[in-house]
């Protein structure tokens, strides 16, 4: 079942490791077919190197598990939250990255000071609100992805222009139009963090990247005006 889609999805899990995205298994991948209404994520505390796509756990969008015997990843309801709000959501990846990681334990937003970042985010990359203690007691994981959709609709803000979050005191989510696409946005939003902290330091006073130039550069690459890369 879902044959190619389990590939491509324990492909992304295992380029997690050396992608220095993550250490020991703080992280994972997971992709749907939309068709289907079927998805595919990483089991739970399974070390990367030894994945492999029969490891891979199908869901529905019910939440319920269709074929695998190992238990999913302890995110899976944050993840399914995601793919029953936003249609155009294709792949979710969750790490604990160190620097995107640092601005969500400092519950700082962060700015785009640069055409890197505008390049990959809409602008700001924002911060999710903490979850309250009841939230956290009903469920935990279901109601941190009812806050990262509160938090973009919030913002009137897509999952397709700005493909990452800053879950306060956790860590990033980002998303794309499949598992690999979900995966380089996080590498995008770890190297932004890490880039953001060399400016800061460099300059605490410095600005955001004027708007015509963030505008400029997210276009060349995003919408009907794209002009980055081949057909």
């Amino acid at each position: 079942m879902l044959s190619d889609l389990k590939a491509q999805v324990c492909e992304a899990n295992r380029q997690l490791e050396p992608s220095g995205l993550v250490k020991l298994t703080w992280g994972n991948v997971s992709g749907i077919d939309r068709a289907s209404g079927l998805w595919c994520i990483k089991p739970s505390g399974v070390d990367y190197g030894a994945l492999t796509p029969d490891d891979m756990v199908v869901l529905d969008l019910e939440g319920d598990v269709v074929e695998g015997k190992l238990r999913p990843s302890s995110d899976t309801k944050t993840h399914l939250v995601l793919y029953r709000e936003f249609p155009e959501i294709g792949g979710i990846t969750h790490t604990h990255s160190a620097h995107a990681t640092m601005f969500a334990q400092a519950g700082r937003e962060i700015p785009c000071f640069g055409t890197t970042h505008a390049d990959h985010f809409h602008g700001t990359v924002p911060i999710v609100r903490a979850l309250t203690p009841e939230e956290v007691e009903a469920g935990y994981e279901h109601f941190t992805g009812v806050a990262i959709v509160e938090r973009l609709r919030e913002l009137k803000l897509s999952p397709i222009e700005m493909p990452g979050v800053l879950q306060l005191h956790h860590a990033p989510f980002t998303f794309g139009k499949n598992a690999m696409d979900s995966l380089k946005n996080s590498i995008a939003l770890e190297m932004c963090a890490q880039m953001a902290l060399g400016s800061l330091a460099l300059n605490p006073a410095l600005g955001s990247i004027p708007s015509h130039i963030l505008e400029k550069h997210h276009s060349r690459k995003h919408g009907p005006a794209a002009y980055y890369g081949q057909k």
